[in-house]
């Protein structure tokens, strides 16, 4: 299995959830289950290809010239957190099933975890640092979800808003930083990237680059100062805990500073950075763990403090140290993963998650206490369990650095002993209590099942360590150090200084443990500052900035936003303009014709009457419509038929369906604005408009800086599309990507047009509307005899020109647009003469499937090339002889075309439908009964 399906595959299952949540919950869980025991299994086919040293990748170049390709690779630090996320993954999902009440939406909430699950995934088999800056805010926005699952919590939607506010603000510090350094290396490509260290670390840009790709790494691990968003996540359901504080989330940015290390480490910025950062987060979060009274939030400052334990050990910059750090990311994710889920059994069997209102739960509970003693032990790091062996190399990495990482590790871990012996004392031990919320017991296995396991892999990495990970941590070492390791682990090497400042740890943990009483109330008369309360009011200014800014800029007006815009721009390109170096005019003057100038004062006046009759609604909409048949005409004039037929076709369509629209509109405008706001206006306009005509004449005049495309496109053109019409080609080949997302959002303007209409046509809006349109005039004659028969007998013509149109364009001027146009106008005509309740009726196709037919048929079109191996949306062409035929040109674009036309036709009738369900409201009854014609006449026109 590639590493691309094995990334795409949570994706794929995000969707089964929503499809079989009816089946009922049992099957949603286990259809999440398979797709993540599914992409597991094919993960695991590679770990013969890794040990053996290789990499595994998948590249699939999408923008190659700006270095956007979706690459994907699989190596030892891949497979490490590839096996972490869908290996705890899958407990997860088991854990949720018996976790979650009846009333807890399952489907979302799986739906979300495998969307998350999917990110991650992303993450670390991401080969271009761009795709994986993609992946990385997904990461962000799909743990909103999952934190704020509980929304009718305060909490819950408080600490995801923080979550998203602290990481996604990290994520764009980043972004800069991954640009910076792409371009440092001369490439987005990871495995280029991690190639070119001396380039990388030689470069003034190197500083610049790792502090913004540090400040992401920092705010999705939680590192001080940014730490304080990790415990407010706790408001999230206990198994998103335990899967983002333990193998996901809060490790995407030690996965980052991992894969980062061999490009970025070994500076002295790097050292003091990234060393100095992890060592004050290991003492910060220990510290504020031990006095923690909610057990989810002991167990979040006990995840920040061994996240800067990891981010340590990176820092320190030696290959032993990175060893140790891979070694100790597979023991937290063991042992923290197993105490989320230990607290969440206990706050649902015991109705409280306070270490005040707990205690001798060993008793009640000798299973889950059986659970949380190994992995509470464990991170204490207490032999003979996993915890002791990355605590001791921690130790012995801190012994060759200096005195001062020596004490202050030493100190990290006897608090880390303190809070982790104080969790199992304070919780299991003592006498009984009877004043639970609810009377405790060990649950079924569904709940303790998953921790259970957990805890057997806590003991067996401990005593068996180089026969469990040993070539776990090989393989990922090897990947973040970029040199070949064998490490070897023991639990004992005799009495060193690593053991016996790990014995002095444990001694002064157990010490401050029976002190912890007077410690804790020494504790409760410091001042403490709030983090949170700092944020509110760090997010509280800037909001009141914001506030004031946007209240300066605009009052809600159009006229002022645009105002604002158009001079931004203008102030942007005299900015450009001064600083740059434009060229002197190098190419001559064409010679100006009579018709040339009669055409340019027509559009002149044209433009300048719009001005002075803009209150005047229809005569202003008369002199649009003359400035866009002298565009079509300037089009003819420069030799662009195929963009005349287009702007002449856009100009009948669109003038007619505003002229629908003022129909509902005053005649003139309501209320004019002062001179003193006009004049400033037509300043700005001024501004703009010799800006433009400034740009134009620049460019129009002078040589560019780079060869224009243009020449290519004409040559390729026929060679590459197998069309002679450039235009066309170029729509739906060369840029058909473009084009595909114009036809979409066209798509979806129609729809969204619909969906308001349809807002207004009921209830309290409804009749507010009826009261406010405009009583519509009425002529003796509501649908004329001559238009009528003359339109019936235009459409068939109409939609012949149409088709031979379509047929043409892809080598003489023509296509699916303009044929959608032609075809619109010959409808919208039969609805102008007739009236929208004959036509309506008459018509089988609803215009919405319309839209999404021809949507469909651009992406079948698309896809079909990849069946050929070549790009999406790559065309291909043949000559064919049929008899008593010439020979004729088929080409796949059609099929594009086709799915153009369809949304076009779709969107404006959609759009027409809209104005004539709002005018048949302003009419009433009374249109419906106009809107029949003579019997005589539908009985001639063969109607019936």
């Amino acid at each position: 299995m590639s590493p691309a399906l094995i990334a795409v595959l949570p994706f794929l299952g995000a969707l089964l959830p929503g499809l079989l949540i009816r089946s009922g919950r049992d099957v949603a869980a286990l259809a999440c289950g398979l797709v993540t025991l599914v992409a597991l299994i094919g993960l695991c086919q590679h770990i013969p290809a890794i040990m053996a040293g290789e990499v595994v990748t998948t590249r699939l170049d999408w923008l190659p010239r700006l270095g956007l390709n979706a690459n994907f690779r699989l190596d030892g630090l891949g497979l490490l957190f590839g096996i972490l996320i869908l290996g705890i993954g899958l407990l997860i999902i088991a854990y949720a099933r018996f976790y979650l009440s009846r009333q807890d939406a399952a489907g979302p909430f799986y739906s979300y975890l495998m969307l998350f699950q999917g990110a991650m995934m992303g993450i670390v088999l991401s080969d271009n640092i761009l795709l994986l800056l993609v992946f990385w805010e997904l990461t962000s926005l799909s743990s909103f979800l999952l934190i704020g699952f509980w929304s009718h919590l305060p909490e819950g939607r408080q600490g995801a808003r923080m979550a998203l506010t602290v990481t996604g603000l990290g994520g764009l510090a980043m972004i800069a930083g991954m640009l910076i350094l792409g371009q440092i290396a001369g490439s987005y490509d990871l495995s280029q990237i991690l190639t070119q260290r001396e380039a990388i670390q030689a470069s003034p840009l190197y500083l610049p680059a790792l502090i913004l790709i540090l400040l992401g790494a920092f705010t999705k691990s939680a590192q001080f100062p940014f730490h304080f968003w990790l415990p407010r996540a706790m408001a999230a359901p206990t198994p998103v805990s335990a899967y983002l504080h333990s193998a996901t989330m809060v490790k995407a940015g030690i996965f980052l500073m991992a894969r980062l290390w061999p490009a970025l480490s070994g500076t002295d910025a790097w050292f003091w950075l990234v060393g100095g950062a992890g060592m004050v987060t290991m003492l910060v979060g220990a510290f504020i763990a031990i006095f923690r009274d909610d057990l989810k939030s002991l167990l979040a400052y006990s995840t920040v403090s061994h996240l800067g334990l990891i981010t340590m050990l990176l820092g320190f910059g030696t290959i032993d140290a990175a060893t140790a750090a891979v070694l100790h990311i597979i023991n937290h994710a063991t042992f923290k993963a197993a105490l989320f889920m230990v607290a969440g059994i206990i706050d649902h069997e015991t109705g409280t998650r306070r270490i005040s209102r707990l205690g001798g739960l060993a008793r009640l509970m000798p299973l889950t206490f059986a659970i949380a003693l190994i992995a509470g032990l464990s991170m204490a790091g207490i032999p003979p369990l996993n915890g002791f062996l990355s605590k001791e190399m921690m130790l012995d990495q801190a012994v060759q650095t200096g005195p001062v990482a020596l004490v202050l590790a030493t100190l990290g871990a006897a608090l880390s002993v303190c809070y982790a012996l104080r969790l199992i004392w304070a919780v299991f031990m003592g006498p009984e209590r009877h004043d639970y919320p609810q009377h405790p017991h060990d649950p079924g296995i569904g709940l303790w099942g998953a921790p259970a396991l957990l805890a057997v892999l806590v003991v067996g990495i401990g005593l068996f360590s180089n026969r469990m990970v040993g070539w776990l941590v090989e393989a990922a070492g090897s990947s973040v150090t970029g040199q070949a390791i064998h490490p070897h682990f023991a639990l004992w090497h005799g009495v060193n200084t690593a053991l016996i400042l790990s014995v002095l740890a444990v001694i002064a943990g157990a010490l401050l443990l029976r002190a912890y009483p007077g410690v804790a109330r020494f504790h409760a008369s410091l001042p403490h500052p709030d983090a949170k309360r700092a944020f509110d009011g760090v997010m509280a200014g800037a909001a009141g900035l914001a506030g004031f800014v946007t209240d300066r800029l605009t009052n809600g007006a159009m006229s002022r936003a645009l105002a604002v815009f158009t001079l931004t721009v203008v102030a942007a390109g005299l900015w450009a303009w001064s600083s740059g170096q434009a060229g002197p005019a190098t190419r001559p003057m064409l010679p100006v014709p009579p018709v040339a100038l009669i055409g340019w004062l027509l559009l002149v006046t044209a433009s300048l009457a719009l001005v002075w009759l803009h209150h005047n609604r229809l005569l202003a909409l008369v002199v649009i419509s003359i400035v866009g048949l002298i565009a079509s005409g300037a089009f003819i004039y420069l030799s662009a038929p195929d963009l005349a037929l287009t702007q002449i076709s856009v100009e009948v369509v669109t003038v007619i369906l505003m002229l629908l629209a003022l129909n509902f509109l005053p005649k003139a405008t309501p209320r004019e604005t002062s001179a003193r706001k006009r004049g400033g206006d037509a300043v700005i306009a001024a501004l703009a408009g010799l800006g433009l005509g400034g740009l134009a004449y620049a460019i129009l005049r002078g040589d560019f800086a780079f060869p224009s495309i243009a020449g290519y496109m004409v040559e390729n053109s026929y060679k590459e599309g197998g069309g002679t019409n450039v235009v066309n080609v170029i729509l739906v080949d060369f840029r058909g990507y473009d084009t595909f997302g114009e036809i979409t959002v066209l798509g979806i303007a129609a729809l969204v047009i619909f969906a308001l209409t349809e807002t207004l046509m009921r209830g309290e809006a409804s009749r507010r509307l009826r009261a406010r349109l405009p009583e519509p005039g009425r002529s003796g004659d509501v649908h004329p005899l001559m238009l009528t028969v003359v339109t019936r007998i235009i459409l068939p013509l109409t939609l012949v020109a149409a088709l031979y149109i379509f047929l043409r364009g892809h080598n003489e001027p023509g296509g699916g647009f303009v044929a959608a146009l032609v075809t619109s106008v010959a409808l919208i005509m039969q609805y102008m003469a007739s009236g929208y309740t004959w036509a309506q009726s008459r018509q089988r196709i609803p215009y919405h499937s319309l839209i999404g037919l021809g949507i469909a048929a651009a992406a079948i079109t698309g896809i079909g090339a990849w069946f050929a191996g070549r790009p999406f949306l790559t065309s291909a062409y043949g000559y064919f002889k049929l008899p008593f035929l010439e020979k004729f040109e088929l080409a796949t674009a059609m099929g594009f075309d086709l799915g153009v036309y369809l949304c076009v036709v779709g969107a404006v009738m959609l759009a027409l439908n809209s104005l004539s369900r709002i005018a048949r409201l302003s009419a009433g009854a009374r249109v419906a009964s106009a809107e029949t014609l003579p019997a005589n006449l539908d009985h001639k026109a063969g109607d019936h």
